[in-house]
Parts: structure tokens; sequence; C-alpha cells
């Protein structure tokens, strides 16, 4: 991998997304807009809002930069600029990379202006430490950008890239323990659950919000959202194709 193309391809791809001011609202104003929309959701039950909040601080955050990045991969594709730049001294972990790295830096400005609406703005409470939130929230967004990366290379349209988020992500919302927590599940969900990355993201999140203390099982699931990471970009690479047929 050379960090020379890595730093190119992530420089186009922040060049194509600021030039771009609808991709721009997605990643930024989109989950800021929807957390204070699950705030007033819940103004006479604050308790719940204070029980979710910080879960969503992150789970946003996820779901938009999963839809963000895989049609942007399909679009690299169907537009035939991916196999122009295959052509090219480029490997496939330097394009992942490079998209890595750009995504990683919205991702920073994102989860930095989510956390500061919901704990500045909404008064969303937090018993640990805010910037530890702001760190998993970014966690969540590069899981999303390394699994959007990944699955949009079973998709031929963009039709079919948002299509993976109902049937990837809305089970992993539903099953992650955010509507209901995971002991009263049916056994065959509880096991299920933990199969999968957003209930860990969920936990951390939770975690953190919960206690001043970084516990061990806060650091497992830090642990297992950076591995889930580095999993999908390289199930990605390995899947990448040079175009859509």
């Amino acid at each position: 991998m050379s960090p020379r193309v890595v730093l190119a391809t992530g420089r186009r791809v922040l060049l194509q997304l600021r030039g771009d001011p609808r991709t721009l609202a997605l990643l930024l104003l989109v989950p800021c807009v929807l957390e204070a929309l699950i705030k007033w959701v819940f103004e006479g039950t604050p308790e719940v809002f204070q029980r979710v909040g910080v879960p969503l601080v992150g789970i946003f955050p996820l779901i938009s930069m999963f839809l963000v990045t895989s049609i942007a991969m399909l679009r690299e594709r169907t537009t035939g600029t991916l196999e122009r730049l295959m052509t090219m001294p480029l490997a496939k972990l330097d394009l992942l990379a490079g998209y890595g790295l750009a995504f990683a830096a919205m991702a920073t400005l994102q989860a930095v202006l989510v956390s500061f609406v919901a704990v500045g703005l909404l008064g969303l409470e937090v018993a640990g430490s805010t910037p530890l939130v702001v760190v998993f929230a970014v966690l969540n967004a590069m899981l999303g950008m390394a699994l959007g990366l990944f699955l949009s290379a079973f998709a031929r349209t963009e039709f079919q890239a948002v299509q993976f988020m109902p049937a990837f992500l809305l089970p992993q919302i539903l099953l992650c323990g955010l509507l209901v927590p995971r002991d009263q599940m049916a056994r065959p969900l509880e096991l299920l659950s933990y199969l999968l990355p957003m209930t860990y993201a969920y936990d951390a999140l939770s975690r953190v919000a919960a206690s001043s203390t970084v516990t061990a099982e806060v650091w497992r699931d830090a642990v297992i959202l950076i591995g889930a990471t580095a999993l999908s970009l390289a199930l990605g690479a390995a899947t990448l194709r040079r175009r859509t047929a």
C-alpha cells in the first residue's frame, strides 16, 4: 500500500464531497436533525431520550455514512471511474484506504457536530466522558463507511444499494437493544444479536452514558468495532470489481 496514493485518493474524494452540498447535508446535518427530532418526540418522557440519545449519536452517523459510501463506490464503478483508476498503479487496498481516510475526516466532523447538538443544545446528560462519546461516534461512522464499501460490491444500481439499508441495517437496529433490552427478546434473537456489530456500537455508547468509569467491556466493544471495520474493508478489497456489468 502506497501512502502517496492513499493520500491522493482521499484528497480526490474530499474534493468530490465538497462539490456535492446534498451529500454534505446528509452527512453533517441529517444526524443532528434526527437527534433533535428524537428529543422532541419524547418531550413528555425525557428519560427515554436520556436512555437512547447517546447510542443514537453513534447509530445515526453509522447509517448516513453507510448510505453515502455505498452509493459513492457504486458510482465509481457505473461511471467507469474505477476501471480507469485500476489501470494505474493503484491497488484495491489503496483505493479503499483513500476512501477510508476521506470519510474518517468527515466522520470526525460529523461526530463532533452531532455530539455538540445532543449534549450542548439538547441537554443530553452523559455520566462518562463526552470526548469518549465523540470517539465512539467516529468509530461507528467508520464502521458504517466500511460496511457501505463492502456491500456496494453486491449492488448494480443505486436503488439496490439503498435497499441494503433496510435489509442489512434495520434488523441490527431492532436487535441491538435500542428498542427492547436484548435479554427480554426471544433467545434465538438474543444470540443472533451478539453476531451483529451494531450491538457493540450500542453497548459501548450506553456504557459511556451511564458510567464515568471506562470498564473492560467498553474497551472490548471498541476492539470489536475496530475489528469489524477492518474486516469489512478487507472483504471490500477482496470483492471490489472494476465496473458493474
